[in-house]
């Protein structure tokens, strides 16, 4: 009998150690560090895994010219919004990981998807949270159809492939990958190993049988995803889907997809009968009151192949504290440090004694570094209490000695803009345009205090 090994893994990370240590030297956590039985691998169970590779182990080598260049086929999930963030649908032979907290909609989102693709092809829905009878009553109460979903509850790997093989469905539904267990491997659900082994035969199988995966994916208080890290490496594709409790909008962002671009984002609605996909989020993000308040101004970002118009607010309030605060919603904390030096600099403005709020309406969570120019003049109009030009739309990055660079798709940003009913646009010079939309003044400016004196 083969002696069992063990190994220590963070419960956080996923970062392996040879012995116990109080804090992992990765993530920086404590007494997250448990030892974990691992099972021994035998020769029957490696080519038992590797049985459907046999084809492509006898395979010869080819060059990259000889290699047939076929388009890869889509599947229209129905909602053109996921389709957006997943690169253009759902690939064949695909692993596709959706996370988000408790609540988000995630098994709503899929449900809908899976009830409207049951008319079209085969579909399966494994479900180890939840009864079907529950599921069903989900089903119900949103009014989707129910004559042709295939269902299953089980939380076993083997079995679940094995039922695949039987059923042959074109795309199944994995819910979630955290209850999933595999036999060979000793330790409980939900564990760093078992779900690290459970997504990797769950990948293998949807390359081998070319049928599309979709998990479900928890997330840790930090909202990234709970288990290994090598979760996110064996998957295909990877995306979150965000949204405040109190906030009926949903988004959806790629973190990684090896079909599309990353940082695609697709908006949601949560209703009474399920996500709505939003097909203008600019106009959502853009529902500011009638008066002209100061702090407050629009810019232009750009997510992942298209431009998104997105209020920012700022208030900059004298502080009684020896370190006034500095609170970011939505933004970088690093770099409004950054761009409130930048200001006191090249702008002659000092924020030091004065406690500073930002805030990106909507709950949009802003990566885009074109925000700089739109947060520091609305820094400076709330710190002089002036507002903004209501038709006012900004966008642009600001570097370290004052000046403003240029932002990809420039001429794009102002169309969008546009198309709003915006009049007036500051930009980085190499931004601006040989040619303004119709109805539109573009002031193009190359320092921080043409863009100042410009307002």
């Amino acid at each position: 009998m083969a002696k069992s090994k063990t190994a220590f893994v963070c419960g956080e990370c996923g970062a392996e150690f040879p012995r116990w240590q109080g804090q992992c030297s990765e993530c920086k956590e404590w007494n997250t560090i448990s030892e974990i039985r691992l099972a021994p691998a035998s020769t029957t169970s490696r080519n038992s895994r590797f049985s459907g590779y046999a084809g492509a182990l006898e395979s010869k080598v080819q060059t990259l010219d000889e290699i047939a260049l076929t388009e890869i086929p889509r599947i229209n999930s129905g909602f053109q919004e996921l389709d957006r963030v997943l690169g253009g649908g759902l690939v064949a032979g695909s692993a596709i990981l959706i996370g988000g907290n408790p609540g988000a909609g995630k098994s709503t989102l899929l449900l809908q998807v899976m009830c409207g693709l049951a008319g079209r092809m085969k579909t399966l829905y494994v479900t180890g949270e939840e009864s079907l009878q529950q599921v069903a009553m989900r089903a119900q109460r949103l009014n989707l159809p129910r004559d042709k979903l295939r269902m299953l509850s089980e939380t076993s790997v083997e079995q679940i492939c094995q039922v695949a093989r039987e059923e042959k469905p074109a795309v199944m539904v994995i819910d979630s990958i955290q209850v999933m267990h595999v036999a060979e491997v000793q330790s409980a659900p939900g564990s760093v190993s078992q779900v690290r082994e459970a997504a990797a035969q769950l990948t293998r199988f949807a390359k081998q049988q070319g049928v599309v995966i979709l998990m479900v994916g928890h997330v840790t208080k930090d909202g990234t995803l709970a288990g290994p890290k090598v979760l996110e490496h064996c998957i295909d594709c990877s995306v979150l889907l965000d949204g405040a409790a109190d906030n009926r909008f949903r988004t959806l962002r790629s973190h990684k997809n090896r079909f599309g671009a990353v940082n695609e984002l697709g908006v949601f609605a949560m209703t009474e009968t399920g996500m709505r996909e939003v097909s203008n989020p600019s106009a959502i993000f853009l529902s500011r009151g009638e008066e002209q308040t100061t702090g407050s101004v629009v810019m232009v970002i750009w997510e992942g192949t298209r431009p998104l118009l997105v209020e920012l607010q700022a208030l900059v309030d004298y502080s009684q504290l020896a370190n006034p605060r500095r609170v970011t919603v939505g933004l970088e904390h690093n770099r409004l440090a950054l761009l409130l030096a930048v200001l006191h600099r090249h702008g002659g403005m000092q924020m030091a004694d004065q406690d500073v709020f930002v805030n990106v309406v909507g709950g949009v969570r802003v990566e885009d570094t074109s925000a700089d120019l739109a947060l520091l003049l609305a820094l400076v109009s709330s710190f002089r209490d002036r507002a903004l030009p209501r038709e006012l739309v900004v966008f642009g990055e600001v570097g370290l000695s004052g000046e403003i660079r240029p932002v990809p798709s420039g001429q794009e940003r102002l169309m969008e803009a546009a198309k709003h009913g915006f009049t007036r646009a500051i930009v980085p010079w190499a931004n601006r345009p040989k040619q303004a939309p119709a109805g539109m003044e573009v002031i193009a400016v190359k320092k921080l205090e043409e863009a100042l004196a410009a307002l």
